[in-house]
């Protein structure tokens, strides 16, 4: 790697998981490169003029409502399609309050108290 150079992301998630978050947000060319990633497991680091392959498994999240983005012409219908098979839906936690309890338990407990 010449000097200075670093690896990104992409390159660093190699035989593990790239978890990518507000995918909402990308912006159309962003989306297109991030649909190449998914479908052909390519991306093209800065400054690069060759594809490269990738082996990392790619996670995205959103909090927006793709289909209403979709349905405005702002999310590449595509890209939709291809993540929306896998799509798993969490609830906020103002539509689960059973939850809470046990998170409170969970992130204040501590076991290295004397």
């Amino acid at each position: 790697m010449p000097y200075g150079a670093r690896a990104g992301l992409v390159e660093t998630a190699a035989d593990g998981t790239l978890f990518m978050d507000e995918i909402g947000d990308l912006a159309t060319a962003s989306q297109v490169k991030l649909l190449r990633l998914l479908q052909e497991n390519e991306y093209f680091p800065l400054g690069a003029d060759t594809p490269r392959k990738t082996n990392a498994r790619i996670v995205v999240s959103t909090n927006r409502d793709l289909q209403a983005l979709l349905d405005a012409g702002k999310f590449r219908e595509d890209l939709y399609f291809r993540i929306h098979s896998h799509h798993i839906r969490i609830p906020p936690l103002r539509e689960r309050p059973g939850d809470l309890a046990m998170l409170v338990n969970h992130f204040t407990w501590r076991d290295d108290i004397s």
